[in-house]
């Protein structure tokens, strides 16, 4: 138990709650959503699969376990994961911290603006300058003090709490926003009846977001997985613990929908484009109108603080396992370097958002399919008899599943991840090209 929902405390966090819901909006609702739940569900599950059975089968963190496995030259498709984690968790745990800040807005003072200027000028005042530093420092404090507390003190008590608090809350939130909203009936149609012309049109942009999209919510392509198995005892059956953890996560990101939609529809909003401030602005908005608002407000920001935790959590663990695994550091010394070096490299990104699209793109687009793509021509191709024979340890009449996994692995979910990474690297390098060389010359 204590595996499965620090799993899924992992998974859980501002991929499904702030990342999620600008995406769908941005990719056309719907269309996004059916994308999604079909890269999940094809990809995403054997993926995860995959990172199971290296780190269950070396008990090691990603980088020990791909030499272990694979030899020296693997170690440093290891190390890809481990820079991933570092350019993630930077701008992650500013993100986080402006989530913080609106919760403590509207523990002392409410939520008071509803002009588009006093709006933006609220999220400015979050998403820069010294109060985003402060935040940023202060959540990788709360992050790394757990990790020094040890996995099962720590991680595992933590998780507990987090991840029924998380889904209780989301719940109250989706019914109030399906009773109270007037707008729900709208932002339900947006979000749940799918244009298959506009998945037609835009399959170029929609399979790379998605399928970013859905390791990132998964901790897919970073190691983070590969380290909690390791964790793991031989008599878990692997692929019910990866059904379970997949299943909770899909729900809470579409549960999630259910909650941000409606309340952007109220706000009048255009979902088509939303980005990284929509949801600060136009909840926030919400909750300076409706009644009861700065109780909701409250609660939802300080729900999405609980889950960035939980997320990032994972990813500064298997960080500081790297370190204690490889160079035989004390937890304390590895948590706090890891910690350290995470902070110093989110700096810039509480100085211009730019450096927030500069860092996600990277992350999102290019390692973090890169990352999964690797580990899954490295099972099915390097080690397929070592994966099949950990996929199958602790698992009664598994029959020929076990080959199609693995059949699956080697062929298809490849072909897709290499299509997938190719069309992410175009687009992130279009990015650097038209927006970041444009603002380097002002």
């Amino acid at each position: 138990m204590g595996f499965i929902l620090a799993a899924v405390g992992s998974a859980v966090g501002l991929g499904n709650i702030w990342r999620f819901p600008f995406q769908a909006g941005a990719e056309g609702g719907a269309a996004f959503l059916f994308v999604y739940l079909g890269f999940i569900a094809l990809i995403g599950f054997p993926a995860i699969l995959v990172e199971f059975v290296i780190g269950r089968r070396t008990k090691r963190n990603p980088v020990g376990a791909l030499k272990e496995l694979g030899g020296d030259r693997w170690k440093y498709v290891g190390g890809i994961f481990v820079v991933t984690g570092f350019v993630l968790l930077s701008y992650y745990s500013v993100v986080a911290g402006w989530f913080f800040q609106y919760f403590i807005t509207g523990l002392f003072e409410g939520y008071t603006a509803t002009t588009p200027e006093e709006l933006g000028a609220a999220f400015g005042a979050a998403s820069s300058g010294t109060s985003a530093l402060l935040a940023h420092a202060a959540f990788m404090i709360a992050v790394t003090g757990i990790i020094v507390a040890g996995i099962r003190s720590g991680i595992e008590i933590a998780v507990k709490v987090m991840v029924p608090g998380i889904l209780f809350i989301l719940l109250g939130l989706a019914a109030y926003g399906a009773f109270a909203i007037p707008e729900a009936s709208q932002a339900y149609a947006y979000y749940l009846q799918p244009d298959f012309s506009v998945i037609a049109e835009n399959w170029q942009t929609l399979l790379p977001a998605a399928a970013g999209q859905a390791f990132f919510t998964l901790s897919l392509g970073m190691g983070v997985m590969i380290t909690y198995a390791s964790y793991l005892g031989e008599d878990r059956n692997l692929a019910e613990d990866a059904a379970v953890i997949v299943s909770l996560d899909t729900f809470i990101a579409v549960l999630v929908g259910f909650v941000v939609f409606p309340f952007i529809f109220q706000a009048g909003a255009d979902p088509t484009e939303v980005g990284p401030d929509a949801i600060f602005v136009s909840l926030a908005q919400a909750f300076a109108t409706i009644p009861g608002g700065r109780l909701l407000g409250v609660v939802f920001f300080g729900m999405v603080v609980i889950a960035a935790l939980s997320s990032a959590i994972s990813i500064l663990e298997m960080l500081a396992s790297y370190l204690i695994d490889e160079f035989k550091w004390e937890r304390p010394k590895a948590a706090a370097a890891a910690g350290l070096a995470v902070f110093v490299l989110g700096i810039p990104v509480t100085i211009d958002l730019v450096f927030l699209d500069l860092f996600d793109g990277l992350a999102d687009s290019v390692l973090l399919v890169l990352g999964a793509l690797l580990v899954v021509l490295f099972v099915g191709w390097v080690i397929p008899e070592d994966g099949l024979d950990e996929l199958t340890t602790g698992v009664e009449n598994i029959g020929s599943l076990g080959s199609i996994w693995l059949w699956a692995v080697r062929i298809p979910i490849a072909i897709v991840l290499v299509i997938s990474l190719y069309l992410g690297a175009t687009g992130y390098l279009e990015f650097l090209a038209d927006d970041f060389l444009g603002w380097l010359n002002g």
